[in-house]
C-alpha cells in the first residue's frame, strides 16, 4: 500500500473547557488617569447602546492572561481505496481564565472582565511569566480600585443609568467583590465565590488541622507544620512589600495586600449577597466560609444566600472519580442559579 501525506491546515476554536470564549467578540477599553491605565474588555451580545444592566466579572491568583493560545498538532491515519492516508490536523487551542458560556449571559447585560496591571488579554507564549509591573501592582486594594473606574467609565460613557450592576468574584476574586461591593455606590449584587471568611493564612492552618481530624498525620506533626507556617507568616509581615521573595507560588508582597479577614468587608455590604461554597474545595476549607453565615445572623443582617454545593471543587467541577471518567464543569450551572437569585 502507498502512503500518502496530507496537510490540512484546518484550525477550529478549541478550548480547555466546555464554552467556546469567543475572544475575537470583546470590545477593548482604555481607561487613563495621571497615574495609570487600566484595560478592560467588553462583551456584548447584539448592539451595546441596548443594555441597561453591567456585569463584572473577577477571576483568580496569577499573572496571567484572560486567555492563552496555542497550536495542537494531531494526526490522523486514514484508509482511502486501500490507500493508507496521513493527515496533520492543526487547531487553535484557547486556555481561559473566564469560564463562562457567554450565550448564557442574559441579554440586556454586558459582560465584562479586567486585566491585571502588566498583563495582556491574550497571550500565544505557553510559558508566558507575568512582568516585574505585575507584581508591583499585586493587591486587594489595587484590584478594587480597578474595579471601581471600570464601573464608573461604563456608566459615564456607556449605560447612563443601569438598573443593576452586578459583581461576581471567584476564589481571590471573592475578595476583591466583598470589598468593592461596599466602596461602590452603583454595585447592586454580589457573588462571592469560592472565598473563605477568615484571613488567608487561616485557611493553611485549618488544612492542617483537617488532616490531623482525619487521621493522616498525628498532633504533633500537625504542631511541626503550624510552627514552620506561622515563621512564613511572620516572614512575610515583617517585609510585606517584598516582589522578590515568594511563598507557595506568591509574592509576600501579594500575600500581605490579601491577608484581610474578608468577613470583615462582607458585614460592610447591605446589598444582596450570595455567597456559593463548594463542598469539596481543595483550595479554601468549607469550615473557613462557615464563619459568613454565623456573623450575618450574629450582626443581624438578611441580605445573605449562603449556597453549598456539596460535590464540587474548587473550580465548580466534579472531578472524575476514575480514569474511566470524564469530570463535569459546573460553574455555569452556579451562575444560572446566581441569575435567578439577581432577577428574583
Amino acid at each position: 500500500m502507498r502512503i500518502f501525506l496530507m496537510l490540512l491546515f484546518l484550525i477550529p476554536l478549541c478550548i480547555f473547557g466546555q464554552y467556546a470564549p469567543k475572544i475575537d467578540k470583546y470590545q477593548h477599553k482604555t481607561i487613563t488617569t495621571n497615574a495609570d491605565t487600566i484595560y478592560y474588555h467588553i462583551y456584548s451580545n447584539g448592539n451595546l447602546k441596548d443594555k441597561n444592566k453591567i456585569m463584572l466579572f473577577f477571576q483568580g491568583s496569577g499573572g496571567y492572561p484572560l486567555f492563552r493560545q496555542s497550536i495542537k498538532i494531531d494526526t490522523l491515519k486514514t484508509i482511502e481505496d486501500g490507500e493508507v492516508k496521513i493527515k496533520i490536523q492543526k487547531y487553535r487551542v484557547v486556555q481561559s481564565n473566564v469560564p463562562f458560556d457567554l450565550d448564557k449571559i442574559p441579554n440586556d447585560y454586558v459582560f465584562v472582565i479586567i486585566s491585571k496591571k502588566g498583563v495582556p488579554f491574550s497571550s500565544d507564549d505557553k510559558d508566558y511569566l507575568p512582568n516585574s509591573i505585575f507584581y508591583e501592582n499585586e493587591s486587594l486594594d489595587y484590584r478594587v480600585w480597578q474595579g471601581d473606574q471600570v464601573i464608573k467609565d461604563i456608566i459615564k460613557k456607556m449605560i447612563k443609568k443601569p438598573s443593576k450592576v452586578v459583581i461576581i468574584g471567584h476564589s481571590e476574586g471573592a475578595d476583591v467583590v466583598a470589598k468593592l461591593g461596599h466602596k461602590n455606590k452603583h454595585v447592586t449584587h454580589i457573588g462571592y465565590w469560592a472565598g473563605g471568611g477568615n484571613s488567608q493564612y487561616y485557611d493553611f492552618a485549618l488544612f492542617i488541622q483537617k488532616e490531623v481530624q482525619a487521621g493522616y498525620i498525628s498532633q504533633l506533626d500537625a504542631s511541626t507544620r503550624l510552627d514552620s507556617l506561622f515563621s512564613n507568616i511572620k516572614s512575610i509581615e515583617k517585609d510585606p512589600t517584598n516582589i522578590k521573595k515568594f511563598w507557595l507560588g506568591n509574592s509576600y508582597r501579594r500575600w500581605a495586600n490579601f491577608s484581610e479577614p474578608s468577613i470583615d468587608n462582607l458585614l460592610k455590604i447591605d446589598k444582596p449577597l450570595f455567597v456559593a461554597v463548594a463542598g469539596k474545595d481543595e483550595s479554601v476549607p468549607i469550615e473557613a466560609s462557615l464563619l459568613i453565615p454565623i456573623e450575618f445572623i450574629r450582626h443581624k443582617k438578611d441580605n445573605l444566600v449562603f449556597k453549598i454545593y456539596p460535590d464540587y471543587n474548587h473550580s465548580f467541577a466534579i472531578p472524575p472519580h476514575n480514569n474511566n471518567e470524564k469530570g463535569k464543569q459546573c460553574f455555569m450551572d452556579v451562575f444560572e442559579e446566581f441569575v435567578k437569585f439577581v432577577e428574583q
